[in-house]
């Protein structure tokens, strides 16, 4: 049975390469072949602090849309825009989708912070139920006031692991880091972080883009450059998924600089494409990787990531386990395979999804709700 109209409300295009519009890109996707009609409504202007564009085209989205649809709007547009979705809220199934708090992003100046938590507060009072990409989230939405029954969890999928002939480990050892290079991520933490390991042999790739925040990028560069790592440190900037699933496949090491994670896709990517892991403590982070495939550090932490990183290059290895590095990257990276085969596929992360939002918009009624 053809089910009704789902319109999905995202700042900017959907093909964009993050994880966050990689989730909703394939929820979308997903829900049409379970035979829904989903309605993309990618919005104009800047977020998350929205500017004048982004909130006209969020009023003129929502203005548009019949009385009783169902809307699910993705958080980074929700958060800085609060009034146009209480000024719908009577009329519309209004439902957030949210894949970390906006005003949590690093690098925010202070100001603009508590403008954003203030924002999102409202706007998180608003819609009829939110989803949350992880339980993390969901518990740290209640700083904003957020009651746990209008929040449902539905983590992402993880495409099946690859054959193991696709494995072809590079010499010398190719690391790996997946992310869009933006303050959160830590990039320049990492770099800092490799300059105390010039001695030992590896390369590393950096896959995402270099153009969301083109003057952070400029300064990860240029600290490449000053630390003389730049023959061995390569930014491959945005990929397809057959590019990545190449990288993954010729890499040693995945390593994620991240001061906050509200999930961590790119994680659990990892894991199924066996590889060990050196991440941090931020966010979501320690719940999505399990301890026994991974080496976790306090985030922003240079020292404790160099070390993390060259126990694992190095000879000497973990004299607590009394393993080489190779034999500790060895035993980390089957802890990957096995945790691999716990993770949820997308056609599983899917039905979870649909079967939130039904409940959701069925638990606000007609979405005209008198508060």
């Amino acid at each position: 049975m053809t089910q009704p109209a789902l319109h999905l409300v995202v700042p900017g295009p959907l093909e964009q390469r993050t994880g966050g519009y990689l989730y909703d890109a394939r929820m979308a996707e997903g829900l049409r072949r379970r035979g829904w009609r989903v309605i993309v409504h990618s919005l104009g202007g800047a977020f998350p602090d929205a500017d004048g564009v982004a909130r006209a085209s969020l009023t003129d989205a929502l203005g548009g849309m019949p009385d009783g649809a169902t809307v699910v709007v993705d958080g980074l547009a929700l958060g800085g825009l609060p009034e146009p979705a209480a000024a719908h809220r009577r009329r519309l199934r209004i439902l957030a989708l949210v894949h970390h708090p906006v005003s949590e992003e690093t690098g925010l100046a202070p100001e603009v912070r508590d403008r954003l938590a203030d924002r999102e507060r409202r706007a998180l009072a608003v819609p009829d139920g939110i989803i949350v990409t992880s339980a993390f989230t969901a518990r740290g939405l209640r700083r904003f006031g957020v009651d746990a029954g209008r929040v449902r969890v539905v983590e992402p999928g993880t495409d099946p692991p690859p054959r193991p002939a696709q494995r072809a480990p590079r010499d010398p050892p190719q690391l790996l880091s997946v992310g869009a290079v933006v303050p959160r991520k830590g990039h320049d933490v990492l770099v800092r972080a490799l300059a105390r390991l010039a001695d030992l042999s590896w390369e590393c790739v950096c896959a995402g883009s270099l153009d969301r925040d083109p003057a952070h990028a400029a300064r990860v560069l240029a600290d490449v450059e000053a630390q003389g790592l730049a023959g061995r440190v390569r930014f491959a900037g945005e990929c397809d998924r057959a590019t990545l699933a190449a990288l993954y496949g010729e890499s040693a090491l995945f390593v994620l600089a991240s001061h906050y994670e509200g999930y961590g896709m790119v994680l659990a990517e990892a894991l199924a494409h066996g590889l060990p892991i050196v991440s941090t403590t931020g966010g979501a982070i320690p719940e999505t990787v399990p301890a026994a495939a991974a080496v976790l550090v306090p985030p922003g932490d240079e020292r404790a990531l160099a070390g993390a990183l060259g126990a694992l290059l190095g000879g000497g290895g973990d004299a607590g386990s009394g393993m080489s590095g190779a034999e500790r990257r060895t035993a980390l990276a089957a802890a990957a395979r096995r945790h691999a085969t716990t993770l949820r596929g997308w056609d599983d992360a899917v039905e979870a999804f649909a079967a939130a939002v039904t409940a959701l918009s069925r638990q606000g009624g007609t979405g005209r709700r008198t508060g």
